[in-house]
């Protein structure tokens, strides 16, 4: 007769570990997600910043020409405060196309993980108010420009 091969049972207190590493990894999934929108706000925070900055040299210089405080001859402000806009737009453009990537990424990781039983994958990954706000951000930094350069918009 031959021996009976040994069957592998996993206790209680294993399944509680592997259950809590589970829950962990999952975790870690969603403190990564919310590193990404810290990273997309940072991004907006400058972005924001030069944007405001270079419209209110715009403004300011712009006032000095219609009270005939400075020669209208001059295009220096002008130019330089499209500058700052057109910064400020370039780099939430590079700043959202980089989150974007980053978070589909980070989703087919996570499916790959669920799939495997690695992770429970409970919970989704929610809307991104940050991006959704960038993504307002960079088309009020386009009007800005158009108004600008072009003298048409709603900033004009």
């Amino acid at each position: 007769m031959p021996e009976a091969q040994p069957v592998a049972t996993i206790s209680v207190s294993e399944e509680r570990t592997v259950e809590l590493s589970e829950r962990r990894t999952g975790m870690s999934f969603q403190r990564t997600r919310l590193s990404a929108e810290r990273t997309l706000m940072s991004t907006v925070r400058t972005a924001l910043a030069l944007i405001s900055f270079g419209f209110t040299i715009f403004q300011f210089f712009q006032r000095l020409r219609e009270t005939r405080l400075l020669e209208s001859g001059t295009r220096a402000p002008r130019n330089f405060g499209l500058a700052l806009i057109a910064l400020g737009v370039s780099l939430l453009t590079v700043g959202i196309a980089y989150h974007v990537a980053f978070m589909r990424e980070l989703r087919v990781l996570r499916d790959r993980l669920v799939h495997e039983g690695i992770i429970h994958g409970e919970s989704g990954f929610p809307v991104s108010l940050t991006l959704l706000m960038s993504l307002l951000l960079l088309i009020i930094g386009f009007l800005a420009i158009t108004s600008i350069a072009f003298h048409f918009g709603p900033f004009g």
